[in-house]
């Protein structure tokens, strides 16, 4: 591939790789964290399976804002009753809200870390720059930050390149992850865990957020009407939604594995096995890693901050103002989609408000992620049945593939709920 080969690629990228950066936010960090220094290897296949599930459903996402024009709420509450509809929405909002708490405050702590002073200033600090940049930046000028922002996900590459990693003991402890557990292990342990990563892999954020940045895609094109009829360019648009999707899902959940990876070598083989937030991570990893590692570790953490808490509260302001027929978008301004960024600066000033709360990260963790247990479910089926339906999608209906990743991690998802729910 020449070097105008790959930059004309990368110009390609944009929802599908800003959604899956995303989803390597502080609290994910915080939970990759966790299982790696609590289990070392023994959940890194949930990642391996995962991968594809997360490609399946965030392709449906993004094809079903591409063909219909409207983001997923719109489409949802076409087909759902209207108290369903507005059920789900408002939850979304609530656990979007909490997670951007948990990420806020991880951020706070980690420059707190990183320069000492006040915690209280770094989180306010942190919270009035994320409502600034969606307030006050064009909507190219957020893509365009936002894919530079996926850059600090490498920091944990960086981080990998650091540390002396037991290949074979990765490979036995992955493929037989049961015969290498802590023999002071419970299931209830390690389900709990198992569903905590895939929560925070497979979220309804994600969904929303790309849905919705395929639609601001679509009507910033000049000839946007005009590709709709025209066969060729959807198709075309398919494939870009494809290629793009497929390196953001692979992208994060590589990373999601150097998390996992490096602190299974770092801190489980000396003896820390209790991770609660991110900032903990990092500064567990100081003196056995070494100072840099401790910094290129927190410079990730609040690289992924910047990046996560917009995609957060912008998805819940999607997803609210398409339910309730509002103009929204980050390519329109303040005045003219006024209940978009008050969502916006409502979930993030909420967030930021309880951070100062000191609330618990692992309770604010646990409830965000019971609220997006019981309501990914049901949105992923409706997204199926969406992505199914004729009378939305025309001669788009999805085909046989995407069928069956689609209704794997919707039965995943099922299953992970299930499970969070009988050892609660």
């Amino acid at each position: 591939m020449t070097l105008a080969n790959a930059q004309a690629f990368v110009r390609k990228l944009g929802p599908g790789l800003i959604t899956g950066a995303a989803d390597d936010d502080p609290s994910g960090i915080a939970t990759y964290s966790q299982a790696g220094a609590q289990f070392r290897f023994a959940l890194v296949w949930t990642l391996f399976i995962t991968t594809p599930l997360m490609i399946g459903i965030q392709m449906l996402s993004a094809r079903i804002g591409l063909i219909t024009g409207s983001g997923l709420a719109a489409n949802i509450n076409k087909i759902c009753p209207r108290w369903l509809s507005v059920a789900l929405i408002w939850l979304l909002l609530a656990a979007n809200t909490i997670n951007i708490a948990a990420d806020i405050a991880a951020v706070g702590q980690v420059i707190q870390l990183l320069i000492g002073g006040p915690l209280a200033i770094y989180i306010f600090g942190f919270g009035a720059l994320c409502i600034a940049t969606q307030i006050y930046f064009s909507y190219e000028g957020s893509v365009r930050v936002f894919k530079w922002l996926t850059l600090a996900l490498f920091a944990y590459v960086a981080v990998i390149l650091m540390v002396s990693i037991p290949w074979k003991q990765l490979l036995l402890e992955s493929t037989h992850p049961w015969a290498f557990l802590p023999k002071d292990t419970s299931v209830k342990e390690y389900a709990a865990l198992v569903v905590a990563v895939l929560g925070t892999t497979i979220s309804p954020y994600l969904f929303f957020w790309q849905a919705a940045q395929e639609v601001e895609d679509a009507k910033r094109r000049p000839d946007e009407r005009h590709e709709r009829g025209h066969h060729a360019l959807v198709s075309m648009h398919l494939i870009r939604i494809k290629q793009d999707t497929c390196v953001g899902m692979i992208f994060s959940n590589v990373i999601a594995l150097c998390i996992v990876v490096a602190t299974a070598v770092t801190l489980n083989l000396h003896g820390v096995t209790s991770i609660q937030t991110s900032a903990q991570a990092a500064q567990a990893l100081r003196p056995i890693a070494g100072d840099f590692a401790f910094a290129i570790f927190s410079l990730g953490i609040i690289g992924t901050g910047l990046l996560a808490v917009p995609v957060l509260a912008g998805s819940a302001a999607y997803a609210v103002s398409e339910l309730n027929g509002w103009k929204s978008g980050l390519s329109r301004g303040f005045r003219e989609a006024k209940g978009f960024y008050i969502i916006i600066i409502l979930a993030t000033g909420i967030g930021t408000a309880m951070g100062y709360l000191e609330v618990d990260p692992i309770k604010a963790l646990v409830w965000s992620a019971i609220i997006n247990g019981v309501i990914s479910v049901p949105i992923m089926a409706t997204l199926m049945i969406i992505g199914q339906s004729k009378q939305l999608m025309g001669e788009y209906i999805i085909g046989p593939r995407l069928r069956v990743l689609g209704w794997a991690a919707t039965t995943l998802m099922a299953f992970a709920v299930l499970v969070m729910f009988v050892t609660s």
